[in-house]
């Protein structure tokens, strides 16, 4: 397992045989080589080497890939600590943290995807 750290240092996500999770265990997505995809296979952003979420500020254009047909059980055994943060490079305009910008929609991943009728 390998932490995922928000541009303030903490540890929001982790991954996990090619999977990203949130700290809960929760599935985020899937990673394909450095980019991430949500679970309907809409672009999340990109892990750099700082381990790190990020994406443009504007939309990318990224096409969708297939969403998985099954998704991943969520994940057991996360470790309650991690290594520290490295100093982190600081990020230019262009770019954000996904975590930042946008960490409540992962922190409750059941409320993003469809209802079952």
């Amino acid at each position: 397992m390998e932490p995922v750290y928000r541009s303030d240092g903490e540890v929001v996500a982790v991954i996990h045989e090619g999977n990203l999770y949130n700290i809960d265990g929760a599935w985020i997505g899937v990673l394909l080589g450095a980019e991430v995809y949500g679970f309907d296979g809409e672009f999340i952003g990109y892990l750099n080497v700082e381990r790190r979420l990020l994406r443009s500020r504007r939309n990318p254009d990224r096409e969708p890939i297939a969403p998985p047909e099954k998704l991943p059980r969520p994940l057991r055994g996360i470790p309650e600590f991690f290594p520290m943060a490295p100093m982190f490079k600081q990020l230019p305009y262009s770019v954000i943290d996904v975590f930042e910008e946008y960490g409540e929609k992962f922190a409750f991943i059941s409320s993003r995807r469809p209802d079952l009728d």
